[in-house]
């Protein structure tokens, strides 16, 4: 599907879950779903928000080439399109590197005792021994060796189909990691995109509140809950926590 196209399935389907699920400012503990489930349609046609100036963000955690592959990542699990900037426009890669260097990001608010049964039914939780610290460690050192092994480069240095193409290898498990299931790291990636996509501002993602402006949801709006129950589209300007507005 070309970058640019407006019904991009994957923008819709943010667009939409967006209405289920709350918007996250800080990672949660769990792991989320992966993409296969991206084909939801747009309830309204949102606002074109601006692309958000570029920043000069240096990484805290990521070395140089897991940096690249971070960027490249997101790039494809919410590109920028027709109706405005995508995950690595609006900071998602940015957001992903700061929430490496909280408790969050070592496990210290997990369970990480065994027994570690990876193969166990989801509804049972996380069960591996792994922190998100690792996970995007390994995962990445992991799909980095195989686009070299096999594409003669890394991933980040790969053009955008190929992106695409590995990326849904990782996630069916048709590029198998040895440390651990390769979903376990796509589905901690898209996750973690989609919350840098619509946090708020102040932790490094939803630069420009970009993502909050395409599915018109106000942010730190007391005045907010006055329009739930009238089933139109929010007026105003969204406003983060530190009182910015869009």
């Amino acid at each position: 599907m070309p970058e640019q196209a407006p019904d991009n399935p994957r923008r819709d389907f943010l667009r939409k879950t967006l209405t289920l699920i709350p918007v996250v400012t800080v990672a949660s503990t769990g792991l989320g779903l992966g993409s296969s489930q991206l084909l939801a349609q747009p309830v309204h046609e949102p606002r074109v928000p601006a692309t958000p100036p570029a920043g000069n963000y240096q990484p805290t955690f990521f070395t140089k080439e897991e940096w690249a592959f971070v960027q490249a990542a997101v790039a494809r699990i919410i590109p920028a399109d027709a109706l405005g900037p995508g995950a690595l426009e609006a900071g998602a890669a940015e957001f992903i590197d700061r929430q490496m260097n909280t408790p969050y990001a070592t496990g210290a608010q997990w369970y990480m005792q065994g027994p570690f049964k990876a193969d166990a039914a989801p509804e049972l939780g996380y069960q591996l021994q792994l922190s998100p610290q690792q996970i995007y460690r390994l995962g990445i050192e992991a799909a980095d060796a195989w686009c070299k092994a096999q594409l003669g480069k890394p991933f980040a240095e790969q053009d955008s189909a190929t992106r695409d193409q590995v990326l849904g290898k990782i996630e069916s498990a048709e590029i198998v990691f040895d440390a651990f299931p390769g979903k376990v790291f796509f589905s901690l990636l898209v996750q973690n995109t989609r919350e840098g996509f619509f946090c708020d501002p102040i932790h490094g993602g939803n630069k420009g509140m970009v993502g909050w402006t395409q599915i018109g949801f106000p942010g730190a709006r007391a005045d907010f809950m006055d329009w739930v129950e009238r089933n139109e589209p929010y007026p105003f300007p969204a406003v983060s926590i530190r009182g910015e507005r869009a």
